[in-house]
């Protein structure tokens, strides 16, 4: 972990909050078992599905840039294997998660028991989670040329939104903010390579 935890220093995170987590949660535990000799490399590894998980100096960033303070709802689109949702949970008041296969999501569910402020479903997550909104923070897990519409709207006014913006697999992280019930862009967060944001607001 505290491999990781450098590795998201070299990447400019600043965020001890943020450091702290990456230092608290073993990222072991949220690999495919025969992959955890990996965890501690800042590298994305494959899960199943032909889906691989963030790269954790990124996974910081992004993170970081949602100025969490520890009060917010956040939703996440792309559960994974669930390590991002961990983090998340240590910063924030509720993480709700979405992900696309169940058996990911039982995974993840397994690996996050006894986190009780993490629910993780199963869903089409360019819709997000209506009955859930708004949420103070929307970090966005997969690519897609823009911010899915249902996402923006579920953002609360004053939230921020992350999301990787392109075609997937060649994408800018981009940070958004909303202001008078807008998305605004704040920056861009550099460059990365994301799966397909797929669903009814995303692609087929």
């Amino acid at each position: 972990m505290d491999a990781l935890v450098e590795a998201a220093r070299d990447d400019g995170v600043r965020d001890e909050r943020v450091l702290d987590a990456i230092a608290a949660v073993p990222r072991s535990e949220f690999v495919p078992l025969e992959l955890a000799g990996l965890a501690d490399v800042d590298m994305p590894i494959p899960i199943p599905h032909g889906q691989v998980t963030t790269q954790p100096s990124l996974v910081a960033r992004m993170i970081e840039a949602l100025s969490l303070d520890g009060d917010e709802r956040v939703l996440e689109i792309g559960t994974g294997y669930g390590w991002q949702a961990a983090l998340l949970a240590r910063l924030a008041r509720e993480v709700f998660s979405v992900e696309r296969f169940d058996d990911m999501r039982e995974a993840a569910r397994a690996a996050l028991a006894g986190r009780k402020n993490v629910d993780v479903v199963v869903g089409d997550g360019s819709e997000g989670l209506p009955d859930e909104a708004p949420f103070e923070a929307i970090l966005v897990s997969a690519g897609y040329p823009s911010v899915p519409t249902p996402l923006a709207e579920q953002a609360a006014d004053g939230g921020r939104l992350v999301q990787p913006l392109g075609p997937g697999g060649d994408e800018d992280v981009v940070l958004f903010e909303k202001r008078r019930g807008a998305l605004q862009t704040i920056r861009s967060l550099g460059g990365a390579h994301f799966v397909r944001l797929h669903g009814r607001h995303g692609f087929a």
